[in-house]
């Protein structure tokens, strides 16, 4: 029997591994980021639209992404064994029920303005949004197959193109928002819907650029030929496996949005500092993004060949990658909360001063979550790589849902602590998710253990 590498290997394996897909994690963001910014910078209340827009999309958007995250682990699994056809086949049925749920998507915002006015959000709000929304539900055509492509590359460790291709897409991003929401460059002074335009636009460059390169890159796999033949058996084992991803991160992002809408009942300036301190909040957790999608894709690796060590010393090296990170997190947000927050508010903005105050606040919050934060993401995508996701779906509701969103509202609303009750909730439903994410892992890894180089069965 091999004798496992030593961590410090397995660590050097995933940041090679998981560097170029921080990066693409965060030019990612960073394209969202840039559309608050320059929001932020054309008027509050179209920011305050976009961020409770951008939530729901992104809420619904998240389900149809757990298709593209059940390719990483099949794929990975099907290359270890040499299995060429099944990753063919599998990425192809990613891309299939990607599109059909697309359509449900499109569906689900179309009347986007009477979703917002019946969560509560003032009447401007529910205007702006459903402007944008109308305009931005085009994009989950090609957000979702760049989502399987980039599941794809990633399951074959082509890590690195993503970068460039997200790199690229984040300057064009910018570009397109600078004509399409202010008026520049020839274009007309299209505002919030300008914004939702340059993202449907930048969504569909980097699905091309991915759908080119893989095809460059892996002729040999031939991912297109004859893609409308439906493969029955693929797509129902992709469909399994991807339902409970998607309906884990919907419980995520639903807290998150949740707490948007809460935010959006105390005002448009706390849903705008909210907002912004979102994005600041998120912007660090892209570092465990990335390195938690190597996690996954080496975990599936190591599960195709049933090393069960390998998996074990993998979860160890990611775990202490993002705790490590995590530190800096914390110090950042805790040493420079209203510089970080000043960026994102025009100068001459009457309400400014009130946006840094509350946004500094949350900040300063925003770093009690960040080893929690942290675990709860390593933990499930350990879990994934070893296609294991429908109990850790119900771990996931029952901590956001049934503790960060209600603790939210308790603090926020009920006993009077506003924005910051609201935050508190939601590091309650983080910890909770990091506690029980992380017992089930280590309850996998131990029947790993008990049975060398055997496989799992999920629960």
């Amino acid at each position: 029997m091999m004798q496992p590498a030593p961590r410090i290997a397995h660590a050097r394996q995933l940041l090679n591994l998981g560097l170029p897909l921080v990066g693409a994690n965060l030019a990612g963001f960073l394209i969202h980021m840039t559309d608050t910014l320059m929001l932020g910078w054309y008027d509050v209340t179209a920011l305050a639209a976009a961020t409770v827009a951008n939530g729901l999309w992104f809420v619904v958007f998240i389900v149809g992404a757990g298709f593209g995250h059940a390719v990483t682990p099949m794929v990975a699994e099907a290359v270890e064994q040499g299995d060429d056809v099944s990753a063919r086949r599998i990425t192809r049925m990613g891309l299939w029920l990607s599109m059909a749920y697309g359509l449900v998507a499109v569906a689900l915002l179309w009347r986007g303005a009477d979703l917002l006015r019946l969560i509560g959000q003032p009447e401007a709000v529910a205007v702006a949004g459903g402007q944008y929304l109308s305009i931005a539900i085009l994009g989950f055509f090609p957000a979702l197959a760049g989502h399987v492509m980039r599941s794809f590359l990633g399951a074959v460790q082509l890590t690195a193109v993503q970068l460039w291709i997200t790199l690229a897409a984040l300057v064009l991003n910018a570009g397109f928002n600078y004509a399409l929401i202010f008026g520049n460059l020839g274009s007309p002074e299209l505002g919030i819907e300008g914004a939702a335009l340059a993202s449907v636009l930048t969504h569909a460059v980097q699905m091309g650029a991915l759908m080119a390169y893989a095809q460059w890159k892996r002729p040999d796999l031939a991912l297109f030929r004859r893609i409308w033949n439906p493969d029955a058996e693929v797509m129902a084992r992709v469909f399994r496996l991807g339902l409970p991803v998607g309906g884990a991160a919907l419980s995520e992002s639903g807290l998150f949005t949740g707490s948007s809408i809460m935010m959006g009942w105390l005002g448009e300036v706390e849903l705008a500092a909210h907002g912004i301190a979102l994005q600041l909040t998120a912007v660090m957790f892209m570092f465990h993004v990335g390195m938690s999608n190597a996690a996954t894709i080496r975990i599936g690796s190591h599960f195709g060949r049933r090393d069960g060590p390998g998996m074990r010393r993998t979860a160890e090296a990611s775990f202490a990658l993002s705790m490590f990170f995590g530190i800096f997190a914390i110090a950042v947000f805790l040493l420079l909360p209203e510089t970080l927050v000043a960026l994102f508010v025009d100068p001459d903005e009457p309400r400014r001063g009130a946006v840094i105050a509350l946004g500094a606040g949350l900040v300063t919050i925003g770093a009690l979550f960040q080893f929690v934060d942290a675990a709860q993401i390593v933990a499930l995508s350990n879990l994934r790589g070893m296609q294991d996701t429908n109990v850790p779906m119900w771990l996931a509701a029952l901590s956001y849902w049934g503790i960060g969103l209600p603790a939210g509202f308790v603090l926020g609303v009920p006993l009077g602590l506003d924005g910051a009750g609201v935050w508190f909730g939601m590091t309650l439903g983080l910890t909770a998710a990091a506690l029980m994410l992380t017992v089930r892992l280590l309850r996998q890894l131990a029947r790993v253990g008990a049975v060398p180089h055997a496989g799992l069965r999920a629960g």
